[in-house]
């Protein structure tokens, strides 16, 4: 490969880093206002699951594949950097942006410019340079400081392009080196304080991909060892095949970026097939932000609708399972009025309604089925490790009412995961442990 442009003089370093750092409306300004006015939320946002990254953008027709049947939330996505592989990324529009954020998925912008000065695979064009290894008179790695404060700015330029808000984490592909390198380890370093500090600066968070026994570590034992002396990232993504999908390693202390500040690559490139549609991927486990969490829910003025079972009532029955019949009903549109034992012994009319209305036969009595039916119906989002809030707080309740005992917490957890594939195998379906618009549809006609 041709060799890297010989390095700025300090004096260039110095002024660049003057330029970049004045106040800036910055021309990236009108995308975002543009990127806000289409709805687009933050990424990755809080999230405990899955992802998968892949330097090439998937196409539409593999990303509506694999949200229906893998069982990853997020996507690794190479946005920016000289260094990367796959400069062109024909799929990667704001276009293709905005449809994976609407249609759940959580994205992980990843930049790949400048790397470490002793990583023998970079560079790899002729217009890609190193980070800058002079440590200068004053031993500050300024040139280093200046190019990750300036690759900070030209990722936000391209991430706002795209539709990615502030508020986002923008993440740094650093590529593993020779840690006990000096002038190598420390300009890395200074590489990055500049990186977060400019990416803080506009309005993003920092978040910084690198093998967890050469970047990562040097970060972790700069966080330790020289407190206060680098402005760290705030996330930080640990590469580390060692096929256990948790956020820990060995390699760095259990305490830092904790909570909610750590994912980890734990498999690297490899085939997996979700849906008939094959991609070589990395395997990644996400813990980040508050993780995924759901709003508790009130139903009808507090009347309780959370069971771990739901049995057979009739018009004899009474008690919590007969008050939140009534209530689920009613916020169903099917007011049952003042409920009150029938002469002939059964339901009032507004239960038969429903049960003709969705399916079923009108009968005396209000059975699994129905229960299954009547909790799980509303709108049918795909539903995986990860999800959180209103579908997962239906479907758990409907699952319980088939025959699990689950905690009813609104979080699509392992538990949870382990019991959809229990029902999915019982019903007759591919036990996926992802709960897609087939999956719904079984619910909602009673697990029929």
């Amino acid at each position: 490969m041709p060799r890297p442009v010989r390095r700025f003089a300090a004096t260039l370093a110095i002024a660049l880093a003057t330029t970049l750092a004045a106040p800036t409306s910055s021309p990236a300004a009108a995308p975002v206002v543009a990127a806000q006015r289409e709805g687009n939320p933050v990424t990755p946002g809080d999230l405990t699951g899955y992802g998968f990254d892949q330097c090439l953008a998937p196409t539409q027709r593999s990303m509506n594949k694999w949200m229906k049947h893998s069982p990853f939330l997020a996507v690794g996505i190479y946005i920016s950097g000289k260094s990367r592989a796959c400069r062109s990324q024909p799929n990667l529009t704001p276009e293709w942006v905005s449809t994976q954020l609407a249609k759940g998925w959580r994205l992980l912008p990843i930049t790949l410019g400048p790397q470490a000065s002793c990583q023998p695979r970079f560079p790899r064009y002729s217009d890609d340079v190193k980070i800058d290894p002079t440590p200068g008179a004053d031993k500050t790695y300024a040139i280093a400081r200046a190019q990750g404060y300036a690759e900070a700015g030209t990722t936000v330029t391209d991430a706002q392009a795209l539709g990615i808000v502030p508020g986002s984490t923008l993440w740094y592909d650093l590529e593993g080196f020779a840690l006990g390198n000096t002038h190598c380890r420390e300009s890395a370093l200074r590489f990055l304080d500049g990186w977060t500090v400019r990416l803080h600066e506009l309005g993003y968070v920092s978040g910084v991909y690198s093998s967890v026994g050469s970047g990562i570590k040097m970060l972790d034992d700069a966080r330790v060892l020289r407190p206060g002396t680098f402005t760290l990232p705030d996330r930080i993504w640990l590469a580390r095949w060692d096929g256990i999908a948790n956020t820990s390693s060995s390699y760095i202390r259990e305490d830092g970026w904790r909570p909610g500040g750590r994912m980890k690559q734990y498999q690297g490139g490899h085939n997996e097939t979700w849906g008939g549609v094959t991609i070589n991927i990395d395997r990644n486990y996400l813990e980040l932000g508050q993780g995924s969490v759901a709003t508790p829910e009130t139903h009808c003025g507090g009347v309780r609708v959370d069971f771990r079972s739901y049995g057979r009532l009739t018009a004899e029955s009474s008690g919590r399972r007969m008050e939140a019949l009534k209530c689920l009903l009613k916020e169903q549109g099917y007011p049952v009025g003042r409920w009150t034992k029938a002469s002939r012994g059964s339901l009032p009319p507004a239960v038969q309604s429903w049960q003709t209305a969705h399916g079923f036969a009108a009968t005396t009595t209000w059975q699994r089925q129905h229960w299954i039916a009547l909790l799980s119906q509303g709108a049918r989002p795909v539903q995986k490790v990860g999800s959180a809030g209103e579908g997962v707080f239906r479907l758990q309740r409907a699952l319980n009412a088939a025959g699990s005992r689950l905690k009813i917490t609104g979080v699509f957890d392992a538990s949870t995961e382990a019991a959809v594939r229990a029902w999915q195998q019982q019903a007759g379906l591919p036990a996926t442990g992802v709960i897609a618009p087939r999956s719904w549809k079984q619910l909602q006609t009673g697990g029929r």
